[in-house]
Formats: structure tokens, sequence, C-alpha cells
């Protein structure tokens, strides 16, 4: 199969697999009654049950067992907190710009995009343009905006809509501006991640922890990004200036830039843009973070658990194989971190329960890896830098990043170090005075020589002052949620072969829903009986479904496979039922008295489906 035929593949999936998730409500298009705003989903029934069953497991594997502080902050955050970290002047995308429209792009989409075409759909492609692309698509994230500009204009990449020239790369910030309060003085943001919110309180954490290290802080919640999903829609508007009010026109207009309505977009006169989403739930304006802040002494970042985890073997991606153009390959966590490919345990023990947390989920564990940040693509201040990326439809997807950040999080919120200090004091004993900014209240002023008094005394002290450093496990839940469907879904023939039916194989852990009820034929006595089994899964915290409808059982089942749900009990007696499962449609009998309780130690993990089909008859439908 070549490039082009496997990428009409991957399309054929991929919407194959967005259509029954939007069919089957896992999620759809937010505000879609109003032709919906890129970038934003709602979750559905199915859907918020899955991402609330990877969350609890997400808490169960990583903040109970791991003795974490869990805290909640408010998602508005002030201007100043955002400005002491950074994010104010560099949480930014490099975009470019239609230099005729006006209308931008992400410079480095548009550099993949070409790359990823000219590989897939050039047959005269020689190895060596082919190895080079590869190259680049390797060091993308370690371009800066000179180089990234020069590829654009060295590949000759316009603008997709027009084929315009393109502007220099220039950097967006990302972040929601907003006000607080009723006067507008107050600037802030919606949080663009949930960290900061862990740092500013890390002093009373410390305390509450019993001013011992190391211990780690953990945060759910959600995060804005007002990331660039651009596209362009013509519409024409000239057969409407005769029957449109100005105010009519205006509404158009709105509509069309906001919107797109179908019955416009087939015209085409009059160019404007406005966001779509690029890859659906992977590239989405507000998303659900789960991050941890693991604080250690900085001399030592040893792990008391690490010999749990590092006999674990999966690939890994190092910054040299990618440069040099070799393929991920599989190591132990324990010789990653002995050889130094890992810089300290504490990082690679987060590596290895990152990975056990996903492959647990159901992500199968032959398209995970975990790539190395390169040398210019980290921060200056981190020590080491990776990322779990699964591979789905759309490619290797950044789901979990796992940096080791040094102190650079704590010392940005800290009031002044000694060298800002000692400057200060230089500053006043030069000219008298000197100007200080307070941060606080985002004023300039003029402090005094004898206002203040600044010196640098050496102390024998018995105990060691110094600044933690931060391992950074970050989780984009929505992320991990839809490489999860991809990997779960796959498609089988019905019972008589006439039709393809949808399957998603979500392990009981995740699933929606754990079980269903279902009565074999409408009958009083069996809808008693399936009732009785609902309270009794109801009593043991199994969610469930009863499907009482007249239509027939292999349709019920169909149904139910389609949303992923593991077992189905069928009410055919009174006194016992069958339990199928999903994915190998094997069924056993076990009394009603036993049923709830079956699913349970299943859904649950204490025993295994192998295991329970030795305990109890096989029934043949």
């Amino acid at each position: 199969m070549d490039a082009a035929q496997e990428a009409q593949k991957r399309e054929a999936f991929r919407q194959a697999v967005v259509n029954t998730l939007e069919r089957r409500l896992f999620y759809i298009p937010s505000f879609k009654i109003y032709r919906g705003v890129a970038g934003l989903y709602d979750y559905g029934p199915p859907g918020c049950a899955v991402k609330a069953n990877v969350l609890a497991f997400w808490r169960q594997h990583f903040v109970r067992e791991e003795s974490m502080l869990e805290i909640d902050c408010p998602c508005v955050t002030p201007e100043i907190v955002l400005k002491a970290s950074g994010h104010v002047e560099k949480f930014t995308d490099l975009m470019v710009k239609d230099e005729k429209t006006g209308t931008c792009y992400r410079a480095d989409h548009l550099l993949k995009d070409y790359c990823k075409d000219k590989l897939e759909k050039d047959p005269n492609l020689s190895a060596e343009k082919a190895a080079e692309l590869k190259h680049v698509l390797a060091v993308l994230d370690d371009l800066s905006p000179e180089e990234l500009g020069a590829k654009i204009k060295g590949y000759g990449i316009t603008a997709p809509d027009t084929k315009n020239a393109l502007s220099d790369p220039y950097p967006f910030n990302l972040m929601f501006q907003t006000s607080i309060g009723p006067s507008g003085l107050s600037s802030g943001y919606m949080r663009p991640e949930t960290a900061q919110g862990i740092f500013v309180n890390f002093k009373d954490l410390y305390y509450f922890n019993g001013n011992k290290l190391p211990f780690a802080a953990a945060q759910i919640g959600q995060a804005f990004r007002n990331e660039v999903l651009y596209a362009v829609i013509l519409i024409d508007l000239l057969h409407e200036f005769v029957h449109l009010s100005i105010r009519g026109l205006a509404l158009i207009l709105l509509s069309a830039l906001l919107h797109m309505p179908d019955n416009l977009l087939k015209k085409s006169s009059l160019q404007y843009s406005r966001s779509l989403p690029r890859q659906g739930l992977l590239r989405v304006r507000e998303f659900t973070l789960a991050e941890i802040e693991h604080f250690v002494d900085p001399e030592d970042k040893s792990h008391p658990k690490f010999s749990e985890v590092s006999k674990l073997e999966f690939f890994m991606f190092p910054r040299e194989d990618q440069v040099s153009g070799r393929q991920a390959r599989r190591i132990q966590i324990g010789e990653a971190v002995s050889q130094g490919i890992v810089n300290n345990e504490t990082l690679g023990y987060f590596i290895g329960r990152v990975y056990l947390f996903l492959t647990q989920l159901g992500i199968d564990k032959d398209r995970l890896r975990f790539r190395q940040h390169l040398a210019n693509e980290m921060a200056h201040y981190a020590a080491d830098c990776w990322d779990a990326e699964i591979e789905c439809s759309y490619g290797w997807i950044e789901c979990v990043g796992i940096a080791d950040r040094s102190a650079y999080d704590l010392r940005a919120h800290t009031a002044m170090g000694e060298k800002e200090a000692m400057e200060l004091k230089a500053t006043l004993e030069a000219n008298g005075e000197a100007e200080f900014h307070v941060c606080t209240l985002d004023k300039d002023v003029t402090i005094k020589k004898n206002m203040v008094s600044i010196s640098k005394e050496k102390r024998k002290e018995h105990q060691r002052v110094f600044t933690p450093s931060v391992i950074e496990p970050s989780f984009g839940i929505g992320r991990i949620i839809y490489c999860l469907y991809e990997h779960s879904f796959y498609t089988r023939a019905s019972k008589d072969g006439d039709e393809q039916l949808n399957v998603f194989r979500f392990p009981p852990l995740v699933a929606p829903i754990k079980c269903t009820v279902f009565p074999l034929v409408q009958n009083q006595q069996y809808e008693e009986v399936a009732k009785k089994i609902a309270k009794s899964l109801t009593a043991v915290g199994i969610s469930y479904k009863i499907d009482i409808t007249g239509t027939s059982i292999g349709k019920r089942y169909a149904r139910t496979d389609e949303l992923g749900v593991p077992f189905a009990i069928t009410v055919d007696s009174t006194s016992s039922v069958t339990v199928r499962e999903r994915d190998s449609k094997h069924q056993i009998r076990v009394n009603v008295e036993e049923v709830a309780s079956l699913v349970k130690e299943v859904t649950d993990s204490t025993t295994t489906w192998a295991d329970v089909q030795w305990k109890y008859p096989t029934h043949s439908s």
C-alpha cells in the first residue's frame, strides 16, 4: 500500500470513528443549533462517563497511590501571576499572515502539512528529498522564527486558500484576556494551565506537609488557550444586498464569519476567515488538564519506588535518535536512567507510571512512545523533558508532558533574589535612590537610601536552604480520551454477514456503562427480574442501562457494543440469567442473586472474564 492509499485508509477510519462518536453522543460541537464555535465541544452522556472514569482512575493511580495533595484553584488568574510566570510575554505560537487578505495561519502547521503532503502524495520525490523532509518534521519544534520563515519561503509555501505570499513568522499570545471586577482596572486571563495555582500555594502546601520534601501536589481543572485554527470560507453576498436591511446584512456577515452556513458555502465571490478546529478534540480552546507538581531536593532526585518501574520496557525516542533519523526503540526505563538518557530517577519513575496509566486505560502499547525534547525545543531552565505521544489517524499526538523544570517556577514567584537585591543596593549607594517595580501594585516607585537596608551576611547554619526542583507530569485529558476512542474502535460482521457493526473495546475501567440488562422478551415476570438485578447493580455501584424495547436481542447487543458496554445481562428465566462478554461474544449462565457481584468483580478487575468462564456454565445462544 503506497502513502496515498495509506492516507485515504486513515481518513476513512477516522471518519467512521468520528461519525460514531457524534451519532452516539460521545461528543458534539458546542452551540450546534447556532452552527457551533470552532474549538469548543460538548461531552454527551457516554462521553461524560468516559471522562469521569478516566479522571477517577487518574486520581486513584496518582493522587491516592502517591499520597499527593490535591487542590482546586480558580480559572481566572490575575495578570500579575502570569507576568511573573512568563506567560504574558512568552506563551505564544508563531503565526504567518496572508499578505493580501490578512488571514492568519500557524506557521509550523503549514510547514508540517507541506512536508507530510509531499511525503504521502508525491510519487517522484527523491530519497534525498524525502530524508530532508523527514528531518524537518523531526526538528520542527526546534526551529527558530527565522529558520521557520526561511523553510516556508524556501519550499515556496503560500496561503493555502489564496496562494498569496505569507509574512514572516511573528508571535501570537494564546491566552484569553479578561478583566476582574466592574471597574475593568484589574486585568486577568483565563488560565492556560493549572500549574500556577500550585506554585503560588507552595509555601502553604509545604507547611501542610509538615515542612518535608519531597511531596507532590495535583490539580484537575479547565484550561483555556486561544488556539489558531484558521480556515477560509467563500460567501457570495452580492445577491443579498437588494433584499436586506443593514442590520440583516450585518447578521449574515456575522453568521458567515463565525458559523459558516451551509446554504452560503456553495457561493463564492467574497472571502472571509473564521476559526475551524483542525483536529477535533485534539485541538480545542477549552480543555481539561490534570497536572502534578512533584517538589524535590535539586541535589537528590532519587526515588524510593523507582525499582517498581525500572524493569518496564517501552518505546522511547531519545533526542540523539531523532536528530540522526533513527526510529523509536524499546528501552527499559531503568537502563535509560542509568545510561543518562533520562536525567534522573524521579523523572524516570513518573515516565514509568504514565506508561502504566495509559496502557491500563486501553492505549495500545505499540502505538505509544516517549519522545525526548530536542535541545532548543526545551526551555533553558529545564533539566530534561519527555512527551508521551500516542499514534492515531492524525499521526503522533502529544498527550502527556513529563518535565524536570528545575527550580524555575518557584523562583519566578519569589519576591527578590540575591542578585537583584545586591544590584538594588549598589544603585542606592551610587545614586541615593532607585526605581523599584512593585509587582502587586503594578507600579514603579522611588526608594530612598534611608528607607531600606540591604546586607549580605555569612552565617553558620545547621540546615541547608534551597529552592526545590519541580518534576511536572501534565496530562491533556481530552487528547488521551480521543486516542483511546481510536485505539478501542473496530468493526465486525453482523451475525448474518450483511453489514459491518461498530464496536468500542473499552476496558471495563473506562467503559461509560458497565453492563446492560435485557429481558429476552416483553414479559412482566422478566421485567420484574430485570428491575431486581438493576437494584442490586446500583447497590454495588455498577452503572447499567435497562432496555425493555421489543427489538431483537441481536440488535440490542449491537447498540450496546457500539457504546462500548463490556457486559450484557439477558433475563430469560426467573432464576438465572446469561452474561455476555462484548468482544468474545461468549456467554455464561449465572444465578440472579449472584450476577451483580460477579459483574462488580470483573469490572473492578478483582477477577477476569477467563476466570469466571471456568466457574460458571457456558451458555450457547
